[in-house]
């Protein structure tokens, strides 16, 4: 087995979404303080974390896109463990619009099939160019209403971008987020390590939310894992 970690590091003040609270990480007890603590008998530390649901690697709820839609701790587990493949769209210029045509020909250059109930990852090599430099917030191609209407059509339950938001900065963004809502699929952002997975074939995604009480996203911990 090979596991391939698709997540983002998360320290203090990483870079969060615009608008969104930072992503705060310190020490709440030292092993010195610990020790005291405990009477002089072990020192354990502990440190502390605060965070948006929608921080570092994470997942969209539905309820994120519509206030009717489900909520992180409803949203079903077995979506979240799914056969993947990833499509490489390095080629696509930063802000522009990934299109359905842009889909077709990445997925004939797999030469697979997109699984079914699965999920397709998209790989622009944004993260890989811009993290952690502030274009990371802004310059980021992404795909639109036509293409996400498409990847729906294709029976998946999300999709995944190694970027912050699915679709490139602006209306278009906020469009793709609603047509989501409409076609009851969601998607995951600030992936990042896609360009392992180019050419790798099939294999299976892994990425569990906390469960945030009627959250509307979390980050999770995702993995793409390959059989030997």
């Amino acid at each position: 087995m090979r596991i391939v970690d698709l997540s983002r590091e998360l320290y203090h003040r990483s870079p969060s979404y615009p608008g969104q609270p930072p992503i705060i990480h310190g020490v709440w007890q030292t092993h010195e303080e610990g020790f005291v603590s405990a009477g002089s008998v072990w020192g354990c530390t502990v440190n502390y974390f605060s965070m948006p649901d929608h921080g570092g690697t994470h997942i969209d709820a539905p309820r994120h896109f519509h206030e009717t839609g489900v909520p992180i701790d409803k949203y079903p587990l077995e979506k979240c463990i799914v056969r993947g493949i990833c499509l490489d769209l390095r080629h696509i210029a930063p802000r522009a619009e990934i299109t359905p045509a842009d889909l077709q020909a990445a997925v004939a250059k797999t030469g697979l099939s997109i699984p079914k109930n699965g999920t397709v990852l998209l790989c622009t090599g944004h993260h890989a160019r811009t993290f952690p430099k502030a274009a990371y917030a802004t310059d980021n191609p992404g795909v639109n209403v036509a293409a996400t209407e498409w990847l729906a059509q294709q029976g998946i339950v999300h999709f995944g971008i190694d970027s912050m938001r699915p679709g490139p900065e602006g209306r278009e963004n906020l469009l793709v987020h609603k047509v989501c809502h409409e076609l009851d699929i969601t998607h995951m952002e600030s992936l990042c390590n896609l360009e392992e997975l180019i050419g790798q074939g099939e294999f299976q995604f892994i990425g569990l939310p906390l469960k945030w009480r009627e959250g509307s996203g979390s980050p999770i911990r995702a993995v793409a894992v390959f059989e030997n």
